[in-house]
């Protein structure tokens, strides 16, 4: 049996402050080429993908000026003032484009144009028939320790437990936008969509992928990728 056709989310609606640059961080040049256009390669290139909406501040003035936006598999949605708020806009807008309640929806940071096909085939593949959805992540590989106000160790947290989450998250589209509206309705700190599932009583599972799909948020990240990709 094949792995289920999906639907994609970018929200792409921040700033990235601590790059320091003059734009968002995901329009920044990566080897030729915009984060996001970098990022949006592993969804566009994928068979089963049957739209990607893009979450966008209003007054955006970049995006229209990508090759990418004049592709018919995107769709473009307001972004709002948290990623909370962005993807309930692209949720609803995937509505409008005739997604339905049980379609799975992934989504995905617009700065993590990493992400390898062989991690988004597995995480589809192993979450095809899960009840609940999950998203990729690595165990943590170091010493852990939790510190208090003062600046001070309090212990050692066993990281044989913990995990690093990264994106995408795949979760049913009507059960994600559940859990994000009525999150944001209660005012929860919600970090991520698998924190809003875990608010809503879910259990999402985690899928182990590759380390090297790093969210860029500082420019020693946005080194690290250049070199990367400028040895494909």
């Amino acid at each position: 049996m094949t792995t289920p056709a999906f639907w994609a989310v970018i929200p792409a609606a921040g700033i990235g402050s601590r790059m320091r640059a003059d734009r968002p961080k995901q329009y920044l040049d990566l080897a030729g080429r915009s984060i996001l256009e970098r990022t949006l390669d592993c969804f566009l290139g994928h068979p089963r993908l049957k739209g990607l909406v893009v979450c966008l501040a209003a007054d955006d003035p970049w995006w229209p000026t990508l090759p990418s936006a004049s592709n018919e598999l995107i769709q473009r949605a307001d972004g709002g003032r948290e990623r909370a708020d962005s993807v309930l806009n692209g949720l609803l807008r995937l509505t409008e484009l005739g997604a339905g309640s049980d379609d799975w929806v992934l989504v995905h940071d617009a700065a993590r144009p990493n992400l390898a096909r062989a991690d988004l085939d597995r995480l589809l593949g192993e979450l095809e028939f899960d009840g609940v959805g999950g998203l990729l992540g690595v165990p943590a590989r170091d010493t852990l320790k939790r510190v208090g106000t003062d600046g001070r160790v309090v212990e050692t947290i066993d990281r044989s437990v913990v995990w690093q989450a990264y994106t995408p998250q795949m979760f049913r589209l009507g059960a994600l936008h559940r859990a994000l509206a009525d999150a944001l309705v209660a005012e929860a700190a919600i970090t991520d969509e698998a924190s809003a599932m875990e608010w809503a009583g879910y259990a999402p599972r985690m899928v182990e992928g590759r380390i090297d799909n790093i969210k860029v948020t500082t420019p020693e990240d946005l080194q690290r990728l250049q070199r990367n990709f400028a040895k494909h």
